[in-house]
């Protein structure tokens, strides 16, 4: 065991140890150091500064800029609230105006039942030559099945016919309905108006109110839509719809009131003149459908032309890619060769750069040659592709030409003479078969 002068001394030690190390001195730095990390502190109080500058601008433009937006949002309220008072005010003068019409058509209808259902009858052979027409077309092929002119003005005369066979059967059929639907529309437009009135004098209200308006007040459920409400469209469709059937109803009236005889005679007259459209819409086509097959064979010519072309083009690349074996035969044997010289004799000399440059050339011109090659064969293929196609659509360009000339204009002529019928008389004389 220690003992107790041994243990005081090394107590004594271990304390001198203790003092020395707090006595010494803090370690210094270098002036680079020093200079650094004055940079640093400048550096970051700058990037402080410059982020609260940044802050304070946006926080003035973000300020600015919503005080601009509720602005312009109100003035744009404003704007829409006028506009929708002068639609609604619009829409109510629409309204007006036909009711007041509408009240002055519901009287003195007239019955020619018999000389309309003769007009009926005349219509049916017309209709079903022009809808055999358009069944003989949905027979044409590939792009030609295209909604054409002809195509057009035939479901224009099919249109024409069965609105004139549809006006005619409505107003066999609804003769004695019409003072009822008369009543129904005048009804609608009265409910329509009554809400047209409403609706301007709430919307007039909130188009008078502003910032200093009395009574006004934030609700807390005023940001909502009504589950019963409608849209835009679905407004203006309804308000539409009931001046349609205003007009319907009035033009019927108008109609019935009207000599049948004058009306049939106009109908007659449309049709014959659509009759001559289609007509003239059918020859049109046809030039243009066989002026494009002549085309197309011409281009089928060249495309032809150019194939044989292609084919001469693609034998002179072969020939010019096995011409490049032999000098890279010889290039490659020379340099084998020299490979043979002895000791200092086996120089890197002009001879040999330019022998490896050959080489190069060569390996670059026969990469060069196959490339094209390669183009030339993908172009060959795609003139063959183009060959067939021109040939298909050929076809499909005759197919067409039998359609319209064969088959529909054939037919067409069976319908009976439009030149030189008297339409005007449907009691005197009338012949209903005239009116295509």
């Amino acid at each position: 065991m220690l003992s107790h002068l041994q243990v005081q001394l090394q107590i004594n030690g271990l304390w001198k140890f203790l003092m020395a190390k707090l006595l010494q001195l803090p370690p210094k730095f270098l002036p680079s150091e020093w200079h650094i990390a004055n940079k640093n502190q400048y550096h970051r109080a700058e990037a402080q500064r410059s982020r609260s500058e940044r802050l304070v601008a946006e926080s003035q433009r973000l300020v600015e800029d919503i005080d601009k937006s509720t602005r312009k949002s109100q003035s744009d309220v404003n704007k829409k609230l006028e506009q929708r008072l002068e639609e609604v005010r619009f829409w109510k003068k629409e309204l007006d105006d036909k009711l007041e019409q509408l009240v002055h058509e519901t009287e003195d209808l007239l019955s020619y039942k018999s000389r309309l259902e003769k007009a009926l009858e005349s219509f049916k052979e017309p209709l079903h030559i022009t809808e055999r027409c358009l069944e003989y077309r949905e027979k044409r092929v590939g792009i030609d099945l295209v909604h054409d002119e002809v195509e057009e003005e035939l479901l224009k005369e099919a249109e024409i016919i069965r609105g004139a066979m549809a006006l005619l059967t409505r107003t066999i059929e609804e003769m004695s309905e019409q003072i009822r639907l008369n009543r129904l529309a005048k009804y609608n437009l009265e409910k329509d108006l009554k809400d047209k009135f409403t609706a301007l004098t709430i919307d007039d209200i909130c188009f008078s109110l502003n910032n200093n308006s009395p009574n006004i007040r934030c609700s807390e459920n005023a940001v909502r839509i009504e589950p019963n409400s409608v849209s835009l469209e679905d407004w203006l469709d309804f308000s539409n719809m009931n001046v349609e059937r205003a007009d319907k109803q009035r033009n019927n009236s108008l109609t019935l009131k009207a000599l049948v005889d004058r009306i049939l005679s106009q109908t007659a007259s449309d049709l014959r003149k659509q009759c001559d459209v289609v007509d003239t819409a059918f020859k049109n086509g046809l030039k243009e459908t066989k002026d494009a097959r002549d085309k197309l064979a011409v281009h089928l010519a060249k495309v032809m032309e150019e194939i044989a072309s292609q084919e001469k083009n693609i034998a002179v690349l072969e020939k010019a890619i096995l011409d490049q074996e032999g000098p890279a035969k010889v290039a490659h044997t020379r340099l084998e060769t020299r490979t043979h010289r002895p000791n200092v004799e086996l120089c890197r000399d002009v001879a040999q750069y330019r022998l490896i440059k050959e080489v190069h050339e060569i390996s670059h011109n026969v990469a060069r040659l196959k490339e094209t090659l390669a183009q030339a064969q993908v172009e060959l293929k795609g003139l063959n592709r183009r060959q067939l196609a021109l040939q298909e659509e050929i076809q499909v360009k005759e197919n067409t030409i039998y359609i319209d000339e064969v088959l529909c204009m054939q037919m067409r002529k069976s319908i009976p003479p439009r030149d030189g019928e008297d339409n005007r008389d449907w009691a005197g004389g009338f012949r209903p078969e005239a009116v295509c």
